[in-house]
Protein backbone atom coordinates (compact mmCIF):
# COMPACT_ATOMS: atom_id res chain seq x y z
CA UNK A 1 0.00 0.00 0.00
CA UNK A 2 2.91 2.70 1.38
CA UNK A 3 4.78 1.78 -2.19
CA UNK A 4 2.04 2.02 -4.36
CA UNK A 5 1.11 5.20 -2.71
CA UNK A 6 4.72 6.69 -2.92
CA UNK A 7 4.59 5.91 -6.68
CA UNK A 8 1.46 7.70 -7.12
CA UNK A 9 3.02 11.02 -5.54
CA UNK A 10 6.30 10.90 -6.68
CA UNK A 11 3.86 10.90 -10.34
CA UNK A 12 2.20 13.61 -9.18
CA UNK A 13 5.27 15.55 -8.62
CA UNK A 14 6.84 15.50 -11.70
CA UNK A 15 5.45 18.61 -12.67
CA UNK A 16 5.30 20.12 -9.02
CA UNK A 17 1.46 20.41 -9.09
CA UNK A 18 -1.58 18.14 -8.02
CA UNK A 19 -3.98 18.62 -10.66
CA UNK A 20 -7.87 18.00 -9.89
CA UNK A 21 -7.57 14.34 -11.76
CA UNK A 22 -4.63 13.54 -9.85
CA UNK A 23 -6.29 14.36 -6.64
CA UNK A 24 -9.51 12.49 -7.55
CA UNK A 25 -7.52 9.76 -8.34
CA UNK A 26 -5.72 9.50 -4.85
CA UNK A 27 -8.78 10.27 -3.24
CA UNK A 28 -10.00 7.53 -4.88
CA UNK A 29 -7.12 4.98 -4.11
CA UNK A 30 -7.70 6.22 -0.50
CA UNK A 31 -11.60 5.19 -0.61
CA UNK A 32 -10.70 1.56 -2.33
CA UNK A 33 -8.13 1.25 0.46
CA UNK A 34 -10.72 2.39 3.40
CA UNK A 35 -7.35 4.39 4.80
CA UNK A 36 -8.31 5.23 8.77
CA UNK A 37 -7.01 8.26 10.29
CA UNK A 38 -3.54 6.33 11.80
CA UNK A 39 -2.97 5.07 7.73
CA UNK A 40 -3.75 8.82 6.63
CA UNK A 41 -1.06 9.74 8.75
CA UNK A 42 1.26 7.69 7.42
CA UNK A 43 0.21 8.42 4.17
CA UNK A 44 1.62 11.86 5.08
CA UNK A 45 4.43 11.21 6.37
CA UNK A 46 5.43 9.80 3.19
CA UNK A 47 4.02 13.18 1.24
CA UNK A 48 6.60 15.45 3.87
CA UNK A 49 9.84 12.65 3.10
CA UNK A 50 9.44 12.63 -0.97
CA UNK A 51 9.49 16.37 -0.70
CA UNK A 52 12.47 16.51 1.17
CA UNK A 53 13.53 13.95 -1.39
CA UNK A 54 12.85 16.38 -3.77
CA UNK A 55 14.12 19.53 -2.29
CA UNK A 56 17.89 18.95 -3.27
CA UNK A 57 17.26 19.34 -6.53
CA UNK A 58 15.88 23.03 -6.04
CA UNK A 59 11.75 24.33 -6.95
CA UNK A 60 11.36 24.36 -3.22
CA UNK A 61 8.27 27.19 -3.82
CA UNK A 62 6.71 24.82 -6.34
CA UNK A 63 8.03 21.69 -4.44
CA UNK A 64 5.90 23.34 -1.40
CA UNK A 65 2.42 23.97 -2.78
CA UNK A 66 2.25 20.82 -4.40
CA UNK A 67 2.68 19.75 -0.68
CA UNK A 68 0.20 21.56 0.87
CA UNK A 69 -2.70 20.12 -2.21
CA UNK A 70 -1.61 16.54 -1.29
CA UNK A 71 -1.41 17.19 3.18
CA UNK A 72 -5.30 18.67 2.16
CA UNK A 73 -6.28 15.19 0.17
CA UNK A 74 -4.67 13.41 2.91
CA UNK A 75 -6.13 15.19 5.46
CA UNK A 76 -9.28 12.69 7.27
CA UNK A 77 -12.55 13.84 6.83
CA UNK A 78 -16.00 12.54 7.21
CA UNK A 79 -17.75 11.09 4.28
CA UNK A 80 -18.94 13.31 1.26
CA UNK A 81 -21.73 11.15 0.51
CA UNK A 82 -22.58 10.33 3.98
CA UNK A 83 -26.42 11.28 4.67
CA UNK A 84 -27.59 13.67 7.88
CA UNK A 85 -31.20 11.51 7.54
CA UNK A 86 -32.15 9.02 5.03
CA UNK A 87 -35.21 6.21 6.07
CA UNK A 88 -35.43 2.72 4.35
CA UNK A 89 -38.12 0.42 3.66
CA UNK A 90 -38.79 -3.25 3.28
CA UNK A 91 -40.03 -4.93 1.52
CA UNK A 92 -37.22 -4.93 -0.33
CA UNK A 93 -33.21 -4.40 -0.08
CA UNK A 94 -32.88 -0.96 0.90
CA UNK A 95 -32.81 -1.87 5.00
CA UNK A 96 -29.71 -4.77 4.81
CA UNK A 97 -28.15 -2.82 2.43
CA UNK A 98 -27.80 -0.01 4.13
CA UNK A 99 -26.30 -1.92 6.91
CA UNK A 100 -23.83 -3.60 4.53
CA UNK A 101 -22.54 -0.14 3.49
CA UNK A 102 -22.22 1.28 6.66
CA UNK A 103 -19.86 -1.97 8.04
CA UNK A 104 -18.05 -1.55 4.53
CA UNK A 105 -17.69 2.38 5.61
CA UNK A 106 -16.70 1.77 9.26
CA UNK A 107 -12.92 2.80 9.98
CA UNK A 108 -12.94 2.66 13.23
CA UNK A 109 -15.79 1.38 15.42
CA UNK A 110 -19.23 -0.66 15.32
CA UNK A 111 -21.38 -0.83 18.05
CA UNK A 112 -24.23 -3.48 17.29
CA UNK A 113 -27.45 -3.68 19.94
CA UNK A 114 -30.13 -6.40 18.34
CA UNK A 115 -32.73 -8.57 18.79
CA UNK A 116 -31.09 -11.13 16.28
CA UNK A 117 -29.16 -11.77 13.25
CA UNK A 118 -29.80 -14.50 10.94
CA UNK A 119 -29.15 -12.44 7.99
CA UNK A 120 -25.87 -14.09 6.41
CA UNK A 121 -25.26 -11.30 4.24
CA UNK A 122 -25.02 -8.84 7.42
CA UNK A 123 -23.36 -11.65 9.16
CA UNK A 124 -20.34 -12.01 6.29
CA UNK A 125 -19.64 -8.04 6.25
CA UNK A 126 -19.59 -8.03 9.94
CA UNK A 127 -16.61 -10.42 10.14
CA UNK A 128 -15.00 -8.99 7.36
CA UNK A 129 -15.19 -5.19 9.33
CA UNK A 130 -13.62 -6.97 12.41
CA UNK A 131 -11.00 -8.70 10.31
CA UNK A 132 -10.06 -5.08 8.62
CA UNK A 133 -9.16 -4.11 12.56
CA UNK A 134 -12.37 -2.41 13.46
CA UNK A 135 -13.64 -2.99 16.71
CA UNK A 136 -17.21 -4.75 16.67
CA UNK A 137 -19.27 -4.92 19.76
CA UNK A 138 -22.58 -6.97 19.66
CA UNK A 139 -25.13 -6.73 22.58
CA UNK A 140 -27.80 -9.22 21.71
CA UNK A 141 -31.23 -10.97 23.38
CA UNK A 142 -30.57 -14.23 24.96
CA UNK A 143 -33.38 -16.18 23.60
CA UNK A 144 -32.58 -15.53 20.09
CA UNK A 145 -28.95 -15.65 20.32
CA UNK A 146 -29.40 -19.64 20.42
CA UNK A 147 -32.45 -20.00 18.03
CA UNK A 148 -31.75 -22.60 14.87
CA UNK A 149 -30.45 -19.77 11.99
CA UNK A 150 -28.93 -17.39 14.82
CA UNK A 151 -25.54 -15.68 13.44
CA UNK A 152 -24.32 -14.88 16.94
CA UNK A 153 -22.38 -18.48 17.67
CA UNK A 154 -20.94 -17.89 14.31
CA UNK A 155 -19.86 -14.13 14.99
CA UNK A 156 -18.78 -15.48 18.24
CA UNK A 157 -16.00 -17.73 17.03
CA UNK A 158 -14.61 -15.44 14.16
CA UNK A 159 -13.72 -13.66 17.66
CA UNK A 160 -15.92 -10.90 17.73
CA UNK A 161 -16.89 -9.13 21.33
CA UNK A 162 -20.75 -10.59 22.11
CA UNK A 163 -22.56 -9.38 25.05
CA UNK A 164 -25.93 -11.53 25.64
CA UNK A 165 -28.90 -10.17 27.85
CA UNK A 166 -29.72 -12.36 30.91
CA UNK A 167 -32.45 -10.84 32.06
CA UNK A 168 -35.62 -12.36 32.07
CA UNK A 169 -37.00 -9.19 29.33
CA UNK A 170 -36.22 -9.11 25.61
CA UNK A 171 -33.76 -6.73 24.19
CA UNK A 172 -35.84 -5.87 21.59
CA UNK A 173 -33.52 -2.99 20.07
CA UNK A 174 -32.19 -2.84 16.67
CA UNK A 175 -28.72 -0.28 16.13
CA UNK A 176 -26.01 0.09 15.42
CA UNK A 177 -23.20 3.09 16.02
CA UNK A 178 -20.37 3.45 13.33
CA UNK A 179 -17.58 5.48 14.13
CA UNK A 180 -18.95 6.69 17.19
CA UNK A 181 -20.90 9.35 14.61
CA UNK A 182 -23.41 7.80 12.77
CA UNK A 183 -26.24 6.10 13.81
CA UNK A 184 -29.13 3.54 12.10
CA UNK A 185 -31.68 2.53 13.75
CA UNK A 186 -35.68 1.37 13.04
CA UNK A 187 -37.65 -1.54 13.44
CA UNK A 188 -35.84 -3.51 10.75
CA UNK A 189 -34.70 -6.94 12.25
CA UNK A 190 -31.69 -8.27 10.87
CA UNK A 191 -32.53 -11.04 9.10
CA UNK A 192 -33.20 -12.48 5.96
CA UNK A 193 -36.91 -13.01 6.77
CA UNK A 194 -37.33 -9.17 7.32
CA UNK A 195 -35.83 -8.48 3.93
Amino acid sequence: MTDELDDMLRLTLEDYRLSRGERRALQATLKRWNANDQQLGLFRSRAFAIAREELSAGNADAILVWLEDVVKTLLPRADDDEEEATAYFTPGDDCWQAIVRHLRRARESVDICVFTITDDRISSVIVETAQRGVAVRIITDNDKAFDAGSDIDRLRRAGLNIVVDQTEYHMHHKFALFDRRLLLTGSYNWTRGAA
